[in-house]
């Protein structure tokens, strides 16, 4: 899988996150501090991951930040983008499960390594969920303006 990454500190999670994606076979490519040359504040290096995943040169993105907040509110901006904060592995699945996330957004400042590995354990055994419900709701996302 394609995964673009972005974080606006360069923190041992950010490396961390990059490294542990690629352990598990993934293809990253790396925006802001994680990246020379790179914008490095969290609204352009969140937008610059969410735009591959929008334009599909990316199949998911994981931007991070020192809350999460400030890269999940940004990425959140691109159309197409439904980006999750999650704190943790409960969070993670049901992101996945509910929301159809296709960016997890993660807090440099609360994620330790093992909750790091939780967590995308998590996201990747996760898949969207088939109820009318939960479909219904992500599609109605599309009429939000």
């Amino acid at each position: 899988m394609r995964i673009a990454v972005s974080s606006d500190m360069d923190e041992p999670v950010a490396r961390l996150v990059v490294d542990e994606l690629r352990r598990r076979g993934h293809t990253v490519t790396a925006y802001g501090a994680l990246r020379a040359g790179d914008r490095k504040d969290w609204a352009w290096s969140a937008e610059n991951a969410a735009r591959d995943l929008a334009e599909g040169r990316a199949d998911q993105a994981v931007v991070c930040c020192w809350t999460g907040t400030g890269a999940s509110i940004a990425a959140n901006k691109v159309p197409g983008v439904r980006a999750a904060l999650c704190v943790d592995a409960y969070s993670a699945d049901g992101a996945r499960k509910w929301n159809d996330a296709n960016a997890l957004a993660l807090s440099l400042r609360l994620t330790s390594e093992p909750l790091l590995r939780e967590i995308l354990d998590a996201w990747f055994a996760g898949a969207p969920s088939g109820e009318d419900d939960d479909r219904a709701n992500v599609a109605h996302l599309e009429e939000i303006r």
